[in-house]
């Protein structure tokens, strides 16, 4: 029955030209009550009320009370059929929206020109990457899951139909209209883009429309001031500008705009724009296309049109000429005069008119005006930026980067020790964010100069220079040009340097570029949004990959889809908790337990920072350096990770070794050291004391014997304020020890009793040892060894022994104010006493670093011996030290690594996996890598400020409720958690 009425319905009201196409107004499965609505709707209306449905008048929510009340007034008086609403703030335009639906007999349809979404609003509504950007991605899903993501903003604020998406094949670099806001050059690409995107869109309930029909991609003029001329001749139109229509009529466009041009291959009266053309809207969209959607003029207030010298007339020429929906008339009341006196006159028969207004009213009832209910206002800000449409536009982003030169493959870039970069910025807007992403990689130098012989003079030294050219992302239309002086200055820096371009706008700016042979690197980022700019760092230093094609061509060097493919070289990437199926609103939990540490006096800061699938999702500070509150704790800010130098120093050069072959889990003490023969300490293996189960004392208090027995001050005998030749070891500020005195502490350990019972007992003792060690099979010192195998090529900036060596002390976070031993805030020097009489570097203790460090550190465990496209060890030698060895004797430790808890008491909240690893440190210090669930967690505090007595960090799980926190905000997974009776750890 269904189908016979719709064939019924093509043959009445449609005409047999248009039952080419399936109507894409109709609801097959509720045809009867859809055809039963609008023939009642339209039989109760009187012919004012007819003619009015064909007006759509536009207005700004940020507009004042006369321009709104005149609207209304339109509403009232005009029966106008629809409203499109433009720039102005969510809110309002929600109120607005229900005030007009409520003041209309017939329900409104309301409009939007959202084409990248919410775009160009006051309140903070979210906007997508421009049509341009998106034509770089080569997975047209992604456009779609951007059509339907912006089809559901615009149906939450109560629109129905959204003017996009745009399809002009932009031919023309010089469009000034158009632009960014087409999907390329290409016809395919703009086609399947343009389809997906429709897809996408109407598929969340809102009326797509294609425009500016036949194709408004080569003008050079702006259709706003004047009337572009298009010279083709109709077999290049039809062959290339109208490709795109057909294939979208085919799969049930919605509706189409026509444009306001200059055909003289279609129209041969002179001035008379396409929109009121007969034989471009009627002959060719209607007739040789099969269109059968609504028919929109673009805005009928533009200019240069001629032989219309009364207002209302285009509005009749073009409803005359085929037209359904006449948008943004000059004079709504004269048009809406003339067409009824033209159909009173005959001029308009009953059946053209019907024809025009069911189908507007078949187009409300399809988007359920039938049923209108007003629009709810309640969290609409949250709505329209939501977690979805931030992970959907870092995906979108990181898919359209594109590689438009890869010479020597200098992307991405490998090998940071041996690299010294400088980064220049160009443009005339905000790089703050590319900058700060690329220094989560490497030590970036940020270069200016006021002439281009300084700039040449400063690079020389550098093996690398990034030049970011960043202009306004604020519109498509801002300007995109390099300036002379940035031309002739890159040609010549590029000249003498290494150079990376890095464009932040539209491709367009790169046809000024005479030469690209001296460029061994360029990257199109399109757009200058915080989004774009950290995706492209991360490209440049191998944390993404490059997959986007070029969709327009750029002169002889750059042709259309130029592109060169990069790989991964699994260095942490940076983006939102969705896209690694993390949920962020149960993330922001954190945030409350971190402030709740704070309001409790646990700590006076902290950085927190979660990884998952080699991505960080969060990474915040909190806090202070100390109560006093005037230092803010920042990312680059360091603290001393206290023992968590056993496993981001010591346990790299151990498995490094191991990997090697030098040593094994078996080899024993006296083996690695020599003088330990014939102790009672001979026969310990790497494997016991790495476990914690060699018998070894938990800690020797060095100190004590140096201190003056009556002053209780550092005794005269073993320091000195200042450095000389026998006192020079720097233990605080100054304060210097004598130097023999490291002797005798490696004397204390070797002389040291064992304990008489063979169990766990966790001890710093080894990790002395094993510095000793590494010194002498390197012949240098610990802190140099780990920077040159390890921290330079990770990256790891901010990691480091002696940190006042590289770091201001205002970038370091102090840790005790000590009253027991140096007698002054221990700030830049390590906290352990004992490593601090070694000198501030032993393998237990002294290594300072920031978050982020840390958990590239920790990554290189989870990836097994792999990070930034090297292999620093064997994935089956790191596999031997992850284990635990003596579970069966009630010892949790793995070699080097602490464990999750075999009972109730231990270091984490019990929901993690047992092949999970990690480790904590004296002064509020965690981290923890488990390798199932991909995860990286990172906690570093200054709990010992102003003293180590505050151990309420300690007992209140702090660290480990937000680790259960972490695994709550896991997506589609049941987290199981063991409660934790306390957080002690033996360490602390």
């Amino acid at each position: 029955m269904n189908r016979i009425l719709v064939a019924l319905f093509f043959s009445f009201l449609l005409a047999p030209v248009f039952a080419q196409q399936i109507n894409p107004l109709i609801i097959k499965d509720d045809f009867e009550n859809q055809k039963k609505w609008v023939d009642s709707i339209y039989g109760n209306m009187s012919l004012q009320e007819k003619v009015g449905q064909l007006f759509m008048v536009d207005i700004y929510s940020s507009d004042p009370k006369e321009k709104v009340d005149k609207v209304k007034d339109l509403i009232v008086n005009q029966y106008i059929g629809g409203v499109i609403f433009s720039k102005g703030g969510p809110k309002q335009q929600v109120k607005l929206n229900n005030e007009f639906q409520e003041l209309s007999r017939v329900p409104l349809m309301m409009a939007m020109d959202a084409e990248w979404g919410l775009a160009m609003r006051l309140d903070s509504t979210f906007a997508y990457p421009w049509n341009m950007t998106l034509g770089a991605i080569t997975n047209d899903e992604i456009i779609k899951k951007v059509g339907k993501r912006i089809g559901e903003h615009t149906k939450r604020m109560g629109m129905h139909i959204n003017f996009a998406p745009v399809v002009d094949i932009n031919t023309n670099p010089k469009n000034p209209i158009i632009g960014n806001r087409s999907f390329g050059e290409d016809k395919d690409n703009v086609t399947l883009k343009s389809l997906a995107f429709m897809k996408g869109m109407q598929e969340a309930g809102i009326l797509a429309n294609a425009k500016h029909f036949p194709g408004h991609g080569d003008t050079d003029t702006d259709s706003h001031k004047t009337l572009p001329t298009i010279t083709f001749d109709k077999k290049r139109i039809d062959s290339v500008e109208l490709y795109p229509y057909k294939r979208l009529i085919q799969d049930g466009l919605s509706s189409v705009m026509v444009a306001h041009l200059n055909i003289p291959s279609l129209e041969n009266r002179d001035g008379y724009p396409s929109s009121i053309s007969e034989n471009i809207v009627t002959n060719i969209l209607k007739g040789e296309l099969g269109f059968n959607g609504l028919i929109f003029t673009d805005a009928l207030s533009m200019k240069g049109a001629s032989n219309f010298s009364s207002p209302g007339e285009i509005d009749l020429a073009a409803f005359l000429a085929g037209n359904d929906v006449l948008l943004i008339s000059e004079n709504i009341p004269k048009a809406h005069q003339l067409i009824v006196n033209a159909y009173r006159e005959k001029v308009i028969s009953e059946e053209r008119l019907a024809h025009s207004v069911k189908k507007i009213l078949y187009a409300k009832y399809k988007v359920g005006l039938h049923n209108y209910q007003p629009v709810e206002s309640k969290y609409i800000i949250e709505d329209l930026n939501s977690v979805i449409d931030h992970a959907l536009y870092e995906e979108a982003m990181e898919n359209a980067l594109t590689v438009l030169k890869n010479d020597k493959a200098i992307l991405p870039i490998k090998d940071l020790q041996k690299k010294k970069i400088a980064y220049i910025n160009f443009g005339d807007a905000d790089s703050g964010d590319f900058l700060k992403q690329l220094r989560k990689y490497a030590d970036v130098d940020w270069v200016k100069a006021k002439n281009l012989d300084s700039y040449v003079k400063k690079l020389k030294s550098y093996n690398y220079v990034i030049i970011g050219f960043h202009k306004p992302n604020d519109n498509p239309w801002q300007s995109y040009k390099f300036t002379e002086k940035e031309l002739i200055w890159m040609y010549e820096i590029a000249r003498t340097n290494t150079v990376i371009l890095d464009v932040f706008a539209r491709p367009y700016s790169l046809l000024d570029l005479k030469s690209s042979t001296n460029f061994e690197g360029i990257i199109m980022s399109y757009q200058n949004s915080k989004v774009s700019q950290e995706l492209s760092a991360q490209l440049i230093f191998g944390a993404r990959e490059a997959n986007g094609k070029l969709p327009v061509s750029l002169g002889e060097d750059f042709p259309l889809n130029t592109h060169y493919k990069t790989k991964s070289l699994k260095r942490l990437q940076y983006g939102t908790p969705e896209s690694v199926g993390v949920n962020s609103y149960k993330l922001k939990k954190i945030d409350s337990l971190a402030n709740i540490g704070i309001w409790g006096n646990m700590t006076p800061g902290m950085q927190i920072l979660v990884a998952r699938k080699g991505k960080v999702i969060y990474n915040k500070n909190f806090g202070y350096h100390t109560q006093d509150r005037k230092n803010r704790v920042r990312d680059n800010d360091v603290y001393d990770v206290a023992s968590l130098t056993k496993i981001l120093a010591s346990m790299p050069l151990i498995i490094e070794l191991t990997d090697r072959g030098i040593i094994s889990l078996d080899t024993k003490l006296s083996e690695i050291l020599t003088e330990y023969k014939g102790t009672n300490k001979a026969n310990i293996t790497l494997q016991q004391m790495l476990s914690h189960y060699a018998r070894l004392k938990a800690w020797i208090p060095f100190y004590i014997n140096t201190i003056d027995t009556i002053t209780k001050k550092p005794a005269t005998k073993y320091y000195k304020t200042r450095s000389d030749t026998d006192f020079n070891i720097k233990v605080a500020n100054d304060l210097y020890m004598r130097s023999d005195y490291k002797d005798s502490i490696y004397k204390l350990i070797k002389e040291s009793d064992l304990r008489s019972r063979v169990g766990y007992k966790y001890s710093d003792l080894p990790y002395y040892l094993l510095k000793k060690y590494f010194e002498e099979f390197y012949g240098t010192s610990m802190d140099k060894i780990v920077q040159r195998n390890f921290y330079e090529s990770l990256g790891a900036n901010y990691t480091t022994y002696k940190p006042l060596n590289k770091f201001n002390k205002v970038d370091i976070v102090p840790t005790e104010d000590d009253s027991y031993f140096r007698m002054q805030k221990v700030h830049g020097y390590v906290h352990d006493q004992g490593a601090a009489m070694l000198g501030g570097v032993s393998g237990h203790a002294g290594l300072f670093s920031n978050a982020n460090d840390v958990a590239k550190i920790m990554q290189l465990y989870l990836q097994r011996g792999f990070y930034g496209g090297k292999r620093y060890f064997k994935p089956e030698t790191f596999d031997l030290f992850n284990v635990c060895t003596y579970c069966d004797k009630d010892v949790r430790r793995g070699i080097g690594f602490d464990k999750p808890q075999l009972g109730d008491v231990g270091p984490t909240c019990g929901c993690v996996s047992m092949s999970s690893f990690g480790h904590s440190g004296f002064t509020g210090t965690f981290t923890w890598a488990d390798p199932e669930e991909e995860i990286v967690y990172v906690f570093l505090s200054n709990r010992t400020y102003p003293n180590a007595e505050n151990r309420k960090l300690i007992g209140s799980n702090l660290r480990s409720n937000i680790q259960e926190a972490i695994y709550n905000a896991i997506d589609y997974r049941n987290v199981k958690t063991n409660p934790v009776v306390t957080d002690l750890k033996p360490e602390e």
